[in-house]
């Protein structure tokens, strides 16, 4: 459903303990015998270690250590020294080693050989003299990553550092990266496909809907590190999300000593836009402390016209008009936010790595505008009446989070079984309150005054645990365990005054509990050929949800378990040919807000609510990719959705339609992706995305059947400029075709937006500008027709602005090596949502 944005949303639910199924138990059984196995695999026989130091006798920090076997001087194994120049390596087998050391400035030194037994073997000091054959001078390394990177199994957008990102918001940049939209609804879809899983540094973030929306929105683009786009995750991640992951990646600082980066930005649209913003870090030998603070300040307006025209509907389903309306909507929008995050990372021991994170923010929407005018027809198109209605709303939405990590290492090597962990803890708190005055002005109905309250409080718990051993012959094991609980109550109250009279309005006011518990193990096996990589995994999870409605008879309770595999195999065909087949299975539960059965009212003709009858839809995704000369990539694939989740606007009346949430039958997706990075000067560099798609659906609705397809594509192009003089461009343009969305007819779209970039001071200043949607086209157009109804809506936002940001790094410039892992812990938060 497009116009939601105008529907005000409840979003929270909450989660009771469940039980495993015996498969999850069995999986649970294959990490406890992983973890142990990799413990008795990670014994040294013995140790070397010593210390690297120069003439002076100063330790050297970061110098690249190797040890060698003394029969053939092959390396076994490489580090880099510590803060107090010491090394230290585990042996798995006895034998004659040597070290040698060397550092950037110095000449190479090595020890003599030794023999390793099953002791620990202190060796002396390693001394690096001076270089006197070669001095470097200074070497300042401008260069950066490329704004989009196709890899084998997912798109990274590297958005730090690009111009486009400068004083937008994370939801702007997401918008415009390849096969990503994002409707006025504010809905993301990839390549075509809605219910997207969206994660920020590996966490799924409790909100749904425009709920997300405005949290990205909250979110400066210049904290963003990196999106990446993955269709067909494995089995490591949640089984959420039939059309695939976005994982946004937060920047972190990598620079030794105190630094930091403080920002600020300007926007002008029809309205002003402020966003301003400090990180600090301080990272010294075993800790490093961090925390940033960001404010946003912006205002906007939305726009929706709708005209409607309703049908009797007779024998072989011949159409006569009873009546009609036109609509418009205009929405001032506020939108102020402050966020804050805090954290540290200490090095316990050269095995085990704590990590402790805090996060807090704040958005608040006082005193949001939205003024409606309605004029209703008969079936000859005279007027029957007219009527004005104000809404007013407030939003406050404070929400705290904490975060526990840990990773441990069994061994010293590189390559040693990983146990990473993660506990989380969240509240969110929600208030809003609306007011909707209406006043009639041909038919004699009393004007009217409706008031509602809403409260809702989020708790959220969760824990995982990831393990990763590498197995002989180039295998590698990962498996996991996960459980969360989410506590959700939402409470709302409305209370209606015709002419003196106000009473409580028992019809609409309700409180709704959501209690959902997801317990999940997966287990999942890779490995390397010479030409051939493959990969297996499954992923079990187990669902108990339950939803209690204090008025009405909408209160559920469903369990069910199931089973996701994944499959990826790997080809190289040539040294230019490259061909990957992934399979998987894959789930997309409500969202609470979805489910909750709120009766919120809009208008005296337009009401949107959830529904309870929703069921999960599944789907399984089949994916070929070709990838010419490691860049170029065609892609064919194929989903089936069942029972797919779709937005809709249904008449419920003759003059009044509901906006809620149904599941069809069934839904076909056939898809071409093709990725062309370019490079037509040295100084220009171009990425183009085109995804042909054709969407079918069948299903059935307010008395209408529905099976429908039709052809649809989207194409994005990125170019990225390099100047002269620290001057560098980009342009990015996007165009969406037509497309049919269950019920929806929509018409194209796009949208220009490009952008300047000067940098200053030895590149610690930055000074950007940029102008988005520069030719305003980033406009919703679309039809929604059923037997007895059509509604015809045309919506947009102040999407063209011009923004100026300034930011600068200042402390140390100096980088550490980031830390080698040999896999990542993807924990994400539990699932809640928007309508």
């Amino acid at each position: 459903m497009i116009y939601h944005r105008f529907v005000w949303s409840s979003n929270y639910a909450c989660m009771k303990t469940a039980l495993y199924p015996k498969y999850v138990s069995m999986l649970l059984m294959l990490l406890t015998i992983a973890v142990y196995s990799g413990k008795s695999q990670a014994q040294s026989t013995g140790q070397l270690k010593g210390t690297v130091r120069t003439e002076s006798g100063l330790p050297v920090e970061f110098a690249t250590v190797t040890l060698h076997r003394a029969g053939d001087s092959v390396v076994v194994k490489a580090e880099f020294t510590d803060a107090d120049g010491a090394y230290l390596f585990g042996l798995s087998a006895p034998g004659r080693y040597y070290v040698a050391a060397s550092q950037v400035g110095f000449t190479k030194a090595k020890t003599t050989v030794v023999d390793v037994a099953t002791d620990s073997q202190t060796l002396p000091a390693l001394v690096l003299r001076a270089s006197q054959s070669t001095t470097l001078n200074e070497v300042k390394v401008v260069a950066q990553k490329p704004l989009y990177e196709r890899q084998a199994d997912r798109t990274v957008v590297n958005v730090e550092g690009s111009s486009l990102a400068a004083g937008n918001t994370s939801l702007d940049v997401l918008a415009r990266a390849p096969g990503v939209t994002v409707d006025n609804n504010d809905n993301l879809a990839l390549r075509g496909r809605q219910n997207v899983l969206v994660l920020i540094d590996g966490k799924r973030q409790p909100m749904t809907g425009s709920e997300l929306a405005d949290y990205l929105r909250a979110l400066p683009a210049d904290q963003l590190k990196s999106i990446e786009l993955i269709t067909n995750p494995p089995a490591k991640y949640d089984a959420q999300g039939t059309a695939g992951i976005i994982a946004i990646n937060l920047r972190k600082d990598q620079r030794l000593g105190t630094n930091g980066t403080v920002q600020g930005s300007y926007g002008r649209s029809q309205y002003d836009k402020y966003t301003a913003g400090l990180t600090l870090n301080n990272r010294k030998k075993g800790l490093n402390l961090f925390g940033s603070y960001n404010y946003a300040n912006r205002d906007g307006l939305a726009m929706l016209d709708i005209h409607r025209d309703f049908y009797s509907v007779g024998p072989n389903r011949q159409q006569t008009l009873t009546g009609s309306s036109d609509q418009i909507n205009r929405s001032r929008m506020y939108f102020l936010s402050h966020s804050a995050r805090a954290g540290l990372d200490y090095t316990l021991s050269k095995r085990t790595v704590l990590g402790l994170v805090g996060s807090y923010q704040q958005s608040r929407s006082p005193g949001q505008i939205a003024q409606n005018q309605t004029t209703l027809y008969d079936a000859a198109g005279r007027p029957t009446d007219v009527y004005n209605a104000r809404n007013t709303r407030n939003f406050l939405s404070p929400n705290g989070s904490i975060n526990f990590n840990v990773k441990h290492n069994f061994a010293d090597s590189t390559n040693s079984p990983e146990l990473t962990a993660d506990v989380d803890y969240a509240r969110y708190r929600t208030d809003r309150l609306q007011e909707l005055v209406t006043n009639y002005a041909l038919s004699d109905r009393i004007n009217t005054l409706l008031v509602g309250d809403q409260q809702g409080d989020l708790t959220i718990m969760s824990a995982k645990a990831d393990f990763t051993r590498p197995l002989a012959r180039r295998s590698r094991l990962e498996a996991g365990v996960k459980a969360s609980r989410v506590s959700s109550d939402n409470d709302v109250v409305f209370r209606l005054t015709e002419g003196a009279l106000t009473i409580v309005d028992l019809s609409r006011t309700n409180r709704f509990r959501y209690d959902e518990t997801i317990l999940a193990a997966y287990g999942n096996w890779s490995r390397t050929l010479a030409k051939t990589t493959l990969q297996f995994g499954v992923r079990a999870e187990q669902t108990l949800a339950e939803g209690r409605q204090a008025v009405g008879d909408s209160s559920f309770t469903r369990r069910y378990a199931q089973l996701f595999p994944s499959a990826a195999i790997k080809r190289t065909l040539s040294k230019n040919h490259e061909l990957n087949l992934t399979l998987s299975r894959r789930i997309n539960r409500p969202s609470y807000g979805q489910l909750n059965p709120f009766r919120i009212i809009i208008d005296p003709t337009t009401a949107g609510s959830g529904n309870p009858n929703l069921r999960p839809e599944t789907s399984y995704n089949l994916e070929l990719t070709h990838t010419f000369k490691g860049t170029f990539s065609t892609g064919l694939s194929y989903s089936r959705t069942n029972l797919p989740i779709i937005g809709v606007v249904q008449p419920e009346t003759d003059s009044t339609v509901l906006s809620t949430a149904v599941n069809l039958n069934r839904q076909d997706y056939f898809a071409l992706t093709i990725t062309a990075p370019v490079q037509p000067a040295k100084w220009w560099q171009m990425y183009n995305n085109a995804v042909f798609y054709y969407s079918h659906f069948v299903g059935n609705l307010a008395g209408t059947a529905l099976n429908k397809g039709r052809p649809a594509f989207n194409l994005s192009s990125n170019h990225t400029f390099t100047l002269s003089k620290g001057w560098s461009a980009e342009l990015n343009g996007s165009f969406q075709s037509g497309e049919q969305y269950g019920f929806l007819r929509v018409r194209p779209n796009g949208q220009v937006t490009a952008g300047f970039q000067k940098a200053l001071w030895e590149r610690k200043g930055t000074l950007r500008l940029n102008v988005a949607d520069i030719f305003f086209t980033q406009k919703v157009r679309a039809v929604s027709a059923y037997d007895n109804y059509i509604e015809r809506f045309y919506q947009r936002r102040d999407s063209r602005t011009a923004t100026l940001s300034f930011s600068y790094r200042f402390g140390n410039d100096k980088v550490t090596p980031t830390r080698r892992r040999t896999t990542g812990a993807e924990d994400e938060k539990r699932r809640a949502g928007g309508a």
